[in-house]
């Protein structure tokens, strides 16, 4: 007996600790929203993508500033020989030893054919892209919240429902067993009920494990602490969905979509891509200026020991030839990468067009769904309530009681998930047209 009891004693601490740690807190969509925003990890790290984005444009821009550099040097110099072309008469030559050499140069690039230009176009264009994938990933980590939240939604009301239908249970068995006393009921009827009793339990269990598995998700994704039992705010449902017609969806999906939105951004790639290779074709001019002072001063026979300083300023012209002949076969590329880019949003388009047409569809049967769901319930308390007084008066059979209040269950159960099956498909519009 001490035994057992040193056993049963811990795992009751331990029930108990988990009980009275754990965290209810309320939430409703848009705080989920919120609180994704500041800790998904997932969202941090495409909001760093358009931070370094950011910082490649900025370098891109740094192309257009003068090239400026300096150089200093110290040398030590051998003494020299000096021969006739026939490597006769060698002459001893003496050198100063210490050697020098500075230099400050200077580079101002005039023109370079649009090469400048373009590259800081693609450097925009890639930021654009940087911050349209950090909005994308965001709709896609809000819409994946939404469908977690909806689905706790739908666990936590099945678990009500279920409690409810067992709490009714076992009034029934009540019931039935004070009729057994009375002679009225038969102990099978009793057993009959017992064992629906027992698989409501065992689904009721069934729902509050998914419950934990959902909400373990959504805790984790929202960085929450370990122990926060995330509670759906039950004014969710009661808040009417409006929705706009299929057309006014589709206007809003063209204008908003990011898929859309990062196909026409490769369009404009694609085309700056061309204007950089046509830019390899042209000229480059720049500016240079130059500044040196060297030591000792080689070009005099027998050598300088002095210091020689001289500055120049000029202008460079320069062509590749090679271009002419090297370039054509990656320009023709670039140009049919821009018609492949027109293509593909001229896909995604249609892809979109699709996917609004069938979640506006979708919606509309949610509609439907739910009107019928609700008469289903009207219809099958109705039913409940009279096959419930027909068998208190025994004028139903034990069978005719459990047909009902499973309909009944199953009633209770598809009108909850038809509610929320509206609002996810609601949200399902929005994330279609990325108005999240």
């Amino acid at each position: 007996m001490s035994k057992n009891f040193r056993l049963i004693v811990p795992c009751l601490v331990a029930l108990c600790s988990l009980h009275l740690c754990a965290q209810p807190r309320v939430m409703g969509i848009d705080e989920l929203f919120r609180l994704a925003d500041a800790n998904s990890t997932s969202i941090q790290a495409y909001a760093t993508g358009k931070e370094a984005a950011a910082e490649a444009l900025k370098a891109a821009k740094a192309q257009r500033l003068p090239d400026i550099s300096a150089s200093l040097s110290g040398s030590y110099w051998g003494d020299g020989k000096l021969w006739n072309r026939d490597f006769g008469n060698a002459t001893h030559i003496d050198m100063p030893h210490w050697g020098n050499n500075f230099a400050l140069e200077a580079q101002q690039v005039i023109y370079a054919g649009g090469a400048v230009n373009s590259g800081i176009e693609l450097a925009r264009l890639d930021k654009q892209k940087a911050e349209l994938d950090w909005e994308k990933n965001r709709q896609d980590v809000r819409f994946q919240l939404v469908g977690y939240y909806l689905d706790l939604y739908k666990l936590n009301n099945q678990a009500q429902v279920l409690e409810k239908n067992l709490a009714l249970a076992l009034q029934v068995i009540a019931d039935m067993q004070a009729r057994r006393e009375q002679g009225t009921a038969l102990q099978n009827d009793i057993t009959r009920y017992e064992f629906q009793k027992e698989n409501l339990k065992l689904q009721l269990a069934k729902v509050n494990d998914a419950c934990k598995i959902v909400n373990h998700r959504l805790v984790t994704i929202l960085h929450l602490p370990e122990e926060t039992v995330v509670v759906p705010d039950t004014t969710l449902l009661a808040t009417e969905v409006q929705t706009l017609s299929e057309n006014d969806w589709q206007e809003l999906a063209t204008q908003t979509n990011i898929d859309l939105r990062q196909a026409a951004t490769g369009i404009e790639t694609s085309k700056q891509l061309v204007k950089r290779e046509r830019s390899e074709r042209l000229p480059k001019v720049s500016l240079f200026a130059a500044e040196h002072l060297d030591g000792p001063i080689t070009i005099e026979v027998p050598v300088l020991d002095n210091n020689f300083n001289y500055w120049y300023v000029g202008v460079s012209v320069s062509y590749n030839f090679s271009s002419l002949f090297k370039n054509t076969r990656k320009l023709k590329q670039a140009r049919l990468n821009v018609r492949r880019a027109q293509e593909t949003h001229g896909l995604a388009q249609e892809q979109v067009e699709n996917a609004v047409q069938a979640s506006y569809t979708s919606l509309l049967t949610a509609f439907t769904e739910l009107r019928t769901q609700e008469k289903n319930v009207q219809l099958a308390n109705e039913n409940y309530s009279v096959t419930s007084n027909r068998y208190r008066n025994e004028l139903a059979l034990l069978t005719d009681m459990l047909d009902a209040g499973n309909t009944k269950l199953s009633a209770d159960l598809a009108l909850v998930n038809a509610r929320i099956d509206l609002v996810y498909h609601y949200y399902q519009m929005r994330y279609v047209t990325h108005t999240l």
